[in-house]
């Protein structure tokens, strides 16, 4: 409840804003702010109950270790939806960050141990709507601020395909179960490559979509202007079908265009012949590179010429660029977001669910607790903010538009974009022990190809090509902004050869 600032109040707000008015001052500024101090006691008069879940379910359980054995279910769950509809007879995993009504969340943070929220993300009714199954809630990274599987108050995710290391994050647990077959589609959310990473790691298909064409409406934001949620399956029609049922305005999220979904399986079966791929020179070759990674997927640029497209080296030097502008704005910004206004943000016309922001105050108890990587990203974008204004977060804002420009231009002269995913294979999970220096190494050395688009808001999508030392090695396909049709028509052709499947 809203209680009217005391002089002492008053004054603590004042030296933070680096004022020294006095003290007669500030018991006039008491008194003129007294009338606007009566607005918000007459907010705590009005309802703002969240929308409520249209389909009947009873709590989650928490999974014993037999029946998790990669670490990558947070609680299982049987939410049933519509009798009949596109994903009727399938099971869907939703990431833990989403909020389904009655269901346990964590957002990977002891923080949030006990909550339970009280609506359903849009996503999740599209589901449920669609005739899906919620078959639980999977393991992210800390506030998801991971690359990485090793973050999470409940403990590594593993990778399927070799236990020990990295399922890559933040949507790890999505990555892992759909790897592992306990389910064909999931859902995850991407920021600096979140849905991508962790595909790629576990030899998945993981879609970033355009920037707004799903709703984020009750989900957990990190940074408004670079949260995306997209699909995470075995095959590429399955995740065409999951971004036909979640896709388009849901009248809540204003950061949505005003569209339609198209049919993104439309050019399923169509093969390649008449498309245009460019294979972006500084994708590769990157200061942490893995050859044999490189190597396959230039040999997939290959394949593709081979299954009838046009395929030819293109430059994009401002690539090199985005790792710099994505700092700034995910740093500044989510410290913004995340811990300043507890994960509910500011300036976006969407769903504040109040009991979300409640719980996630809990932080300040004991900001120690922290995982490294947000401490870091907090004490980064602290310093940056406090010494130099948002000088830096403004800059990157206005250059993510030049970034968009650069790759527009190539695309206008390809249909596609090609290069790795991610510059490297999956790592070791980082021992209990381990130092800072390495946990924050193992989450954020993989996001030089991916952060880029979240900047820019291109559809990305990873998709296997092959396996080094046992481990997945994905390529990654970038299209024009809500042409997903393109990139999933060249992504199956690429499965329908056998070149996207790993064993």
């Amino acid at each position: 409840m809203y209680r009217h600032p005391t002089r002492a109040d008053l004054r603590q707000a004042a030296t933070r804003l680096g004022m020294n008015p006095d003290d007669a001052y500030l018991d006039a500024a008491g008194r003129i702010l007294r009338e606007l101090g009566k607005a918000y006691e007459q907010l705590d008069t009005l309802s703002d109950e969240p929308p409520k879940p249209c389909h009947a379910r009873s709590g989650g359980t928490r999974p014993p270790l037999e029946e998790n054995r990669h670490g990558a279910w947070y609680v299982k769950t049987s939410i049933k939806g519509a009798a009949n509809g596109p994903l009727a007879g399938r099971r869907v995993a939703l990431k833990d960050n989403i909020c389904v009504a009655g269901i346990p969340m964590m957002n990977g943070a002891d923080v949030f141990e006990g909550y339970v929220p009280d609506t359903d993300a849009t996503v999740a009714t599209r589901i449920l709507d669609a005739g899906g199954e919620i078959a639980g809630k999977t393991v992210c990274e800390y506030y998801c601020v991971s690359g990485g599987s090793h973050t999470a108050s409940t403990g590594p995710v593993h990778n399927p395909r070799k236990p020990g290391y990295s399922a890559g994050g933040s949507s790890s647990g999505s990555a892992a179960v759909v790897a592992a077959g306990d389910v064909d589609l999931a859902i995850g959310c991407d920021q600096a490559g979140s849905v991508r990473i962790p595909s790629s790691f576990c030899g998945i298909y993981g879609m970033k979509p355009t920037y707004g064409l799903v709703p984020y409406t009750g989900i957990v934001m990190l940074e408004p202007t670079i949260d995306h949620c997209g699909p995470m399956t075995a095959t590429v029609a399955d995740n065409a079908l999951l971004l036909q049922v979640i896709a388009g305005p849901d009248g809540i999220d204003s950061r949505q265009p005003d569209m339609q979904p198209r049919d993104y399986s439309a050019g399923i079966g169509k093969g390649v012949a008449g498309l245009r791929i460019g294979v972006v020179k500084e994708g590769f070759g990157r200061p942490n590179s893995e050859p044999d990674v490189d190597a396959r997927v230039r040999a997939g640029a290959e394949r593709f010429a081979r299954l009838g497209a046009t395929v030819e080296d293109v430059s994009v030097p401002m690539h090199l660029s985005g790792f710099a502008i994505w700092a700034a704005i995910a740093h500044e910004g989510g410290l913004y977001t995340m811990l300043e206004t507890n994960g509910a943000g500011t300036g976006t016309r969407g769903l504040y669910i109040e009991s979300l922001r409640a719980k996630a105050a809990g932080w300040r108890d004991n900001p120690d607790r922290l995982a490294h990587t947000i401490r870091l990203m907090a004490i980064f974008g602290r310093d940056a903010l406090d010494r130099y204004g948002g000088a830096y977060y403004g800059k990157a804002m206005n250059l993510r538009r030049g970034l968009r420009a650069a790759y527009d231009a190539a695309l206008a002269r390809f249909d596609l974009l090609l290069m790795p995913t991610l510059p490297i294979k999956a790592t070791k999970i980082p021992p209990p022990d381990a130092g800072v220096e390495e946990v924050v190494a193992r989450s954020w050395e993989m996001i030089g190809n991916t952060c880029p688009f979240d900047v820019t808001g291109h559809p990305a999508m990873t998709m296997p090509c092959g396996a080094s030392d046992g481990l997945p090695i994905g390529l990654m396909l970038v299209g024009r902004h809500f042409e997903e049709a393109t990139v999933y028509r060249a992504a199956a052709a690429f499965e329908a050869d056998g070149f996207g499947h790993i064993g």
